[in-house]
């Protein structure tokens, strides 16, 4: 069987050129990918074929990441509910009414409020290394919280300072087992783009902004427990992001979610991809 076809394509939408992949049959039902930090739709790339078999796969690159570009007269303000409007943009420009939802890292929080946005859109919730949980956080987000409760510039330049390339490796290798080697286009591909003028300030402006993420994460849990739409949660165990807390937390609000921890980290499909698409296709298959 050939492979499937990922299209690369570019939508002109909120003022700006949105990058994003498309795949699979455009009758199909939708599956939505939404990336996190510090990557881009570049960290799907292997699930997008695997999905693209039976579903219509959209990964975009939100604005300050990826291969997103916004023109230089266009003030963007980075925050959560920006690129939310953008998304969905997206979502209005491609004329799709109805999808489920994969949320990773900073994806979480945006396909939360996109769902909430739109109930009778959202059909289900693929979750790995999404958090909306208090108990999820580890002692990576303690000097950002530190910079919530006090805006001092040299607070945030401390954080600027420790975004090095080693660290952004250092994400991607984690969880990686001996005779694991993570594909170094990952992360050499997401500190080129991180170099580029302004993506920088675009991050911490989003690591800023993601108080109000945290403020909706009751939100968030209501909207599951009241729509009780379908959840499967994958969690890598060697996260540095996110602990596994935050993956046994979703049980509480959706008693039918199937929670899954694996010996993985952040980016959970450079090593644990055959170990979850296969669980992704007869999750969608139930519930899409």
């Amino acid at each position: 069987m050939s492979p499937v076809p990922v299209l690369n394509r570019r939508a002109e939408v909120d003022g700006l050129s949105l990058f994003y992949r498309d795949a699979g049959p455009k009758d199909a039902p939708v599956v939505l990918l939404l990336h996190g930090f510090p990557s881009s739709s570049h960290q799907f790339r292997e699930l997008i074929p695997v999905l693209g078999e039976k579903y219509r796969v959209i990964a975009p690159d939100f604005p300050g990441f990826g291969f997103t570009e916004i023109p230089d007269t266009h003030k963007y303000e980075f925050t959560t509910a920006n690129i939310l409007q953008t998304l969905e943009a997206l979502l209005d420009a491609l004329e799709i009414t109805a999808f489920a939802v994969y949320l990773h890292d900073y994806g979480a929080p945006i396909g939360m409020r996109l769902a909430i946005k739109r109930p009778e859109a959202a059909r289900a919730l693929i979750v790995q290394n999404g958090n909306i949980y208090a108990e999820g956080w580890s002692a990576y987000w303690d000097p950002v919280r530190v910079w919530w409760g006090n805006s001092d510039p040299a607070l945030r330049a401390n954080l600027h300072a420790g975004l090095q390339p080693a660290h952004i490796k250092g994400l991607w290798e984690a969880g990686a087992k001996d005779g694991q080697i993570v594909g170094p286009e990952t992360y050499t591909l997401d500190n080129s783009l991180l170099a580029l003028p302004g993506r920088m300030d675009a991050l911490m402006d989003l690591f800023f902004d993601h108080r109000s993420n945290v403020a909706l994460y009751p939100a968030f849990r209501q909207y599951i427990r009241d729509s009780q739409i379908p959840v499967i949660v994958f969690w890598g165990a060697q996260d540095p992001v996110f602990v596994p807390a935050g993956g046994d937390a979703y049980k509480r609000d959706a008693p039918q979610a199937v929670v899954k921890h694996l010996d993985g980290g952040h980016f959970m499909l450079e090593t644990h991809l055959d170990d979850i698409a296969p669980d992704i296709m007869v999750f969608l298959g139930e519930h899409l």
